[in-house]
């Protein structure tokens, strides 16, 4: 017998949102870690917030929103906004009941703006890996460093030279997408800037590749596991790397001897003695093609555990992948390093609580 096209106009459940979500689904562990770090942070929480006044967005629920934004790749907060309108599972996860009134995009990007002042992603991301630590997933002897560039939210358009530099062009008939021609211009950062984002700074990966402006992200990660142990979000400048290598290096080798596995970039006398001299082992995969050689010769070499890190090390791009094709990381949203470190940092924490979640779901 064929059914009907009957259209309800309205529709009553006795049905919650929390018997419709699988007892199997993935993000089921997820909510359960990111209960257990929000419950840690709630006194740093009621630091953010006035005694009195009206009510805003729960912290919690602005954070667990976000985490979503980075899973399933939502591209703005109005579209995620349209999302939790009539998605049960991300109502179930953010904690809205199936009637709750969802926010206005503007208001959840203004109440957003709180946790960024008070460096939440932060506080979050070391949270959650101190929940990888007490389920023992963490190395705290081996490691690896490397960074990304991250393509910033201004065009090449905006691109122009600093005041005092050349003379302005003459006013353009179309404004709102003026014709430029960069042919034959010398375009370097230190004569020009970007209007739209003038901490953007004019970049490239490699020889033969595009110059975008960009910002450059870091991390540190653990060779035990793939987990993100610190971030760090600078200028796109060609020693960034090696900076904010340091920088975490030496963080992480105060309290203990460690090993750091690197490429090539990093193969420069300069960091191999300023990460000798913080305590750690540099395991810098070899640059030949340097003037002068490599500064990693067979004292390091000859070690069993230097052809192990040259192996852990290319573990780093995975989550470099990840922060690109999934977390929303290869163009950024924001504008200036401080906005954009915010969002790559809690980019690595939601990583972070993948890799919790696939490690714990593997037999032991």
């Amino acid at each position: 017998m064929r059914g009907g096209d009957i259209h309800q106009d309205q529709l009553y459940s006795y049905v919650s949102p929390e018997q419709r979500v699988p007892a199997d689904h993935p993000l089921r562990p997820l909510s359960q870690m990111v209960d257990t770090v929000l419950k840690r942070l709630s006194p740093l929480f009621g630091t953010l917030y006035a005694e009195g006044g009206r009510p805003s967005i729960a912290p919690e629920k602005l954070l667990r929103a976000l985490l979503l934004q980075c899973l399933y790749s939502v591209r703005s907060e109005r579209l995620l906004m349209e999302e939790l309108e009539y998605n049960l599972l991300f109502r179930w996860f953010v904690g809205l009941s199936a009637d709750e009134p969802v926010w206005v995009p503007t208001v959840f990007s203004k109440n957003r703006e709180r946790l960024m002042a008070g460096e939440v992603a932060t506080a979050f991301f070391r949270e959650v890996g101190q929940l990888a630590r007490e389920q023992g997933l963490m190395s705290d002897e081996h490691f690896t460093v490397d960074g990304t560039l991250i393509e910033a939210w201004a065009s090449q358009k905006s691109f122009k030279p600093k005041v005092g530099g050349e003379a302005p062009p003459p006013p353009d008939p179309d404004p709102g997408n003026p014709t430029v021609n960069f042919r034959g211009e010398s375009r370097r950062n230190d004569t020009h800037e970007s209007t739209t984002d003038p901490e953007a700074r004019l970049a490239r990966k490699g020889m033969g590749q595009e110059a975008k402006l960009a910002f450059m992200g870091h991390v540190l990660m653990e060779n035990r596991n793939g987990l993100v142990v610190q971030t760090r979000l600078t200028q796109a400048t060609g020693k960034a790397e090696r900076e904010a290598g340091r920088e975490m290096i030496a963080d992480q080798a105060a309290a203990q001897p460690i090993t750091v596995g690197a490429d090539k970039a990093y193969d420069t006398r300069e960091f191999v003695a300023t990460v000798r001299a913080a305590g750690a082992t540099p395991h810098v995969a070899q640059n030949t093609a340097r003037p002068g050689g490599s500064a990693i010769d067979g004292r390091t070499t000859r070690h069993a555990g230097y052809a192990a890190s040259q192996i852990k090390r290319k573990r780093v791009e995975e989550i470099f992948g990840w922060f690109k094709t999934v977390a929303l990381q290869r163009k950024t949203r924001f504008r200036g390093v401080e906005r954009v470190g915010w969002s790559f940092t809690l980019a690595a924490a939601a990583y972070n609580l993948m890799r919790i979640r696939n490690l714990a779901a593997v037999p032991a």
